[in-house]
């Protein structure tokens, strides 16, 4: 891509407020958009090869929503966390391992999407974000959900297809945690918090593709409440 088309691209987000430039093979993040700092509200450069994430990111400070899904990033800047008005983070296909150590700092984040990355746990950063709606963890490498989940204030938590073989029992503490996905994970019954069932607001639990039968989970105590919450609300999913 010549320089020319990213400036009618530049030219074009200066007026909208937003960057988009999506399969284009970009291997870094464009230097040139730290004249629009001030400007831009969302900037989408998925589909590329970004390796990197430089700290001018962090001068984005009206930035709502950033999207950087299938690129090559292996580790995000502690000046990302910055920003904060940022409301959606998508970094889904990457080789990310941690999140930075002041991740908790984006305190407008509604939705974060990490599907596909490297994680091994789920991050503890997550438990101070007040407005967290939907976070996406499937098809990373976690493989048990520590005490700190309990704090996590998100409505929807997915963790499918990791290798999950222990979940605290924190997790039915979640204020409100109301969609849990756990599907193909390594999970025994006996490993699958009953509390989730008897003594939580969670009232969709998808655990199919596990190391046991669906029809097990019937039967263990706390099932019938569960059950009451599911069909309350499963016109609300619908």
């Amino acid at each position: 891509m010549g320089n020319s088309a990213l400036k009618a691209h530049l030219e074009t987000a200066q007026k909208t407020g937003v960057f988009q430039l999506t399969g284009k093979g970009l291997t870094e993040f464009p230097e040139d958009l730290q004249k629009l700092t001030s400007n831009l509200r969302t900037i989408d450069l998925s589909n590329n090869k970004i390796e990197l994430l430089p700290p001018l990111i962090g001068k984005f400070s009206f930035l709502k929503s950033l999207a950087l899904n299938n690129n090559k990033l292996t580790a995000l800047p502690e000046e990302l966390c910055k920003l904060k008005k940022l409301e959606t983070l998508h970094l889904n296909g990457n080789h990310l391992r941690q999140l930075p150590a002041a991740f908790g700092q984006l305190l407008a984040l509604k939705t974060l999407s990490l599907s596909g990355n490297q994680l091994r746990t789920v991050p503890t950063q997550l438990s101070g974000l007040r407005h967290l709606d939907v976070v996406d963890l499937s098809k990373n490498q976690i493989q048990n959900v520590p005490d700190t989940v309990g704090e996590l204030q998100a409505i929807e938590l997915n963790l499918n297809q990791n290798q999950i073989s222990q979940i605290s029992v924190q997790i039915s503490h979640c204020p409100r945690l109301k969609v849990l996905r756990l599907e193909e994970n390594c999970l025994e019954l006996s490993m699958l918090p009953q509390s989730i069932l008897s003594d939580s607001q969670i009232s969709l639990l998808a655990v199919e593709g596990n190391l046991f039968e669906i029809k097990k989970l019937r039967e263990l105590e706390g099932y019938d409440k569960y059950m009451e919450r599911f069909t309350a609300t499963k016109k609300k999913f619908a």
